[in-house]
């Protein structure tokens, strides 16, 4: 089953996952959210992401969770 989130507006988006080369010829594994299951899509949300939207556009995005750095006093 497909990884799925609800935005606000009552879209509902498919998370996937596809790997792309950079300029220098470097690859890099990207994540984007599409309203159809495509080629790719993953089943789960990778271990250290989370889902927020973004709240002009209503699209959801996945980014990595922040962790709190303390300061040294």
């Amino acid at each position: 089953m497909a990884y799925s989130t609800t935005n606000q507006r009552g879209r509902i988006y498919y998370l996937h996952a596809k790997v792309v080369e950079l300029r220098n010829h470097r690859q890099q594994r990207i994540y984007f959210f599409a309203p159809e299951i495509q080629e790719g899509v993953l089943e789960d949300i990778p271990d250290g992401f989370e889902v927020v939207e973004n709240q002009r556009t209503g699209l959801p995005v996945l980014r990595r969770i922040r962790t709190e750095v303390k300061a040294s006093a």
